[in-house]
């Protein structure tokens, strides 16, 4: 398994990947804010439903 960081990839598309998928992870908690969805997210090797209290994903709340 290679142990090298994705954002050192010699490929432009993958390297810049990573920027794309918290982009879109960003947006998908944006829209679960507005339509008051939870979000399931894998987190510490398990995963989660959580609920999303504005449109910041970091403002993301544990719901069990």
């Amino acid at each position: 398994m290679n142990t090298n960081s994705i954002e050192n990839a010699k490929d432009h598309d993958m390297a810049s990947s990573i920027t794309a998928i918290r982009r879109a992870a960003k947006r998908a908690a944006q829209v679960a804010a507005q339509t008051g969805t939870s979000l399931i997210v894998w987190r510490d090797g398990q995963i989660e439903r959580v609920m999303t209290t504005g449109v910041d994903s970091s403002s993301a709340e544990k719901t069990g």
